[in-house]
């Protein structure tokens, strides 16, 4: 019988080296990814059958990471895991998979996380791979979209959504 496959996501080693074991005491662990990105990159390539991922990652949160992979048709069952206690946030997270009204579209959350991280607009640029023109059009359009004149109004925001 075959064994169903996992991929981890999470950026804390010591929770990870704690809940690998009891993982692989079940299921097949084909891979741990550190951060969202490296999620999306992984299940591109394994193609899990279950996908575990923390809610809160750097670069990518598993919020945002799973909603692409769900567009891709990436066909592996969710679960989140989180530290967080705030029920929005769980909320947030179970409708993932469903494809709901977001006044940001994911590309420009991307960009809100990696900003409010405190990367430059070069960084953000070189992340995403685009330009930094174009990391900035998304940065602008952010802010017009939210009403706000700073970077600094834009950072309050992802973390007043706790996107960091």
């Amino acid at each position: 019988m075959t064994r169903t496959t996992v991929l981890m996501a999470d950026d804390h080693a010591l929770l990870m080296d704690g809940l690998i074991p009891l993982v692989r005491q079940e299921f097949e662990i084909i891979g741990v990814a550190r951060d969202g990105r490296a999620m999306i990159q992984m299940a591109r390539h394994h193609h899990p059958d279950v996908i575990v991922s923390d809610i809160s990652m750097p670069h990518l949160n598993g919020i945002d990471a799973a909603r692409i992979l769900q567009k891709e048709a990436n066909c592996a069952k969710l679960l989140f895991m989180s530290m967080h206690a705030d029920l929005p946030l769980v909320a947030e997270a179970n409708k993932a998979e469903v494809s709901r009204e977001n006044s940001l579209t994911l590309r420009q959350r991307e960009v809100l996380q990696l900003l409010a991280e405190g990367k430059t607009m070069k960084e953000v640029a070189a992340l995403l791979g685009i330009s930094t023109r174009t990391a900035e059009s998304h940065k602008y359009e952010i802010m017009r979209q939210l009403g706000v004149q700073t970077t600094a109004d834009i950072i309050r925001y992802a973390v007043r959504i706790k996107l960091v």
